[in-house]
């Protein structure tokens, strides 16, 4: 259906609205359905709004106390693009279509870079924060194979998982977008600041919540309505029977997305969410290609998980090597099964961290890296 053209003086308006405390986007597109103009909204009296049922008690007096914080809105609105922030309206061309045909779908975005291409293929991956180092590798190849295939990667720029997945993308040259629980002049976690900048370069940054909104918990499970929203397919890595990604999951079924899980071991708490996702009838990620060809690429060679080449390797440094995988061991475990000396053991295992054929997890635990 056609949109109706919208003013900019009506875009200011509607940014004043859309930072009303208790002003949600359904209540907003609600108004402008019924009086096509958010400045005739802010001319009018909060009482024969609420009589219409177009806001409740408490919408109403947090209406008429807003107006007040017209010309300061105003003045926020016309320094976005000092901050290099644009301002997208559900009513604006560039609005996603993926989300415009959601019912919850925000009122408005804040964006940093771009928005992500209509006409391409898009994957949401996510999952724990708290993720193992198996779960981290898995993301990062994901997100790395995806990337190299023109696939658009979206997520939520959180600790683990999700900065794993995008640092896969950024890795492969792709596309990748990050959506925050927080004003998109904040970056969360700030251990992502590097990530927070150069996203914007080769994808794009997207909140629902204003500049200077700082995350709280509450934002975050709506923030996943939009990582599954924007996705035509949803990727859980690790997650936990109750956590956010499974959150994710749900809008996403409900959005009819395809949702994907990585498959655990049944003791691994991490594993139980995305265990549940499958028995409940997720698709099933064992490698890149399973994805890949939900989107109709297909490849000559699968892209299972290659090892690192062993042939710069010396006999011992082999030795070691193939002591490992992708579940971190303890030092004495592996000395016990290659059969070398602690000492012997700890020089090689420092050799093949330098060289980036492993990783040091924690305290003497090592893994393999993809």
């Amino acid at each position: 259906m056609e949109q109706l053209r919208v003013t900019e003086r009506d875009r200011e308006y509607l940014y004043w609205l859309s930072q009303a405390p208790g002003m949600g986007a359904v209540t907003i597109k609600r108004l402008w359905d019924r009086y096509h103009s958010f400045e005739n909204i802010y001319n009018m009296e909060e009482t024969p709004l609420r009589e219409q049922g177009f806001l409740n008690i408490n919408q109403a007096k947090g209406f008429k106390q807003w107006k007040g914080r017209l010309e300061q809105c105003r003045d926020a609105y016309g320094k976005l693009g000092d901050k290099g922030i644009r301002f997208v309206s559900f009513l604006d061309g560039e609005y996603p279509g993926r989300l415009r045909q959601l019912y919850a779908s925000p009122a408005a975005l804040y964006v940093r870079g771009r928005l992500p291409g209509e006409d391409r293929p898009t994957a949401a991956i996510v999952g724990a924060r708290d993720c193992s180092h198996y779960g981290r590798e898995t993301a990062e190849l994901l997100g790395r194979a995806l990337g190299e295939a023109g696939i658009q990667v979206v997520s939520g720029m959180a600790l683990g998982i999700d900065g794993a997945g995008h640092r896969g993308c950024l890795k492969a040259g792709g596309d990748t977008y990050g959506v925050l629980g927080c004003g998109p002049d904040i970056c969360y976690p700030r251990s992502h600041f590097s990530m927070y900048m150069e996203i914007p370069e080769k994808g794009g940054l997207i909140a629902e919540y204003g500049p200077g909104q700082s995350p709280k918990a509450s934002y975050f499970p709506m923030r996943n309505r939009i990582i599954s929203g924007l996705s035509d397919a949803v990727i859980v890595v690790e997650a936990r029977e109750k956590s956010g990604s499974l959150i994710t999951a749900d809008w996403g079924l409900e959005q009819g997305k395809e949702i994907f899980a990585v498959p655990g071991r049944n003791t691994d708490l991490l594993s139980r969410g995305c265990n549940l996702l499958i028995r409940q009838g997720a698709g099933i990620v064992t490698c890149p290609d399973d994805i890949l060809e939900f989107f109709g690429i297909y490849r000559d060679q699968k892209l299972i998980v290659h090892e690192k080449n062993e042939n710069g390797l010396a006999k011992k440094e082999k030795m070691v090597y193939s002591c490992l995988d992708l579940q971190p061991k303890f030092i004495d475990r592996i000395v016990e099964e290659c059969g070398l000396s602690l000492g012997e053991c700890l020089t090689l295992l420092l050799e093949l961290e330098m060289r980036g054929y492993i990783v040091q997890t924690a305290g003497h635990y090592y893994a393999k890296k993809l």
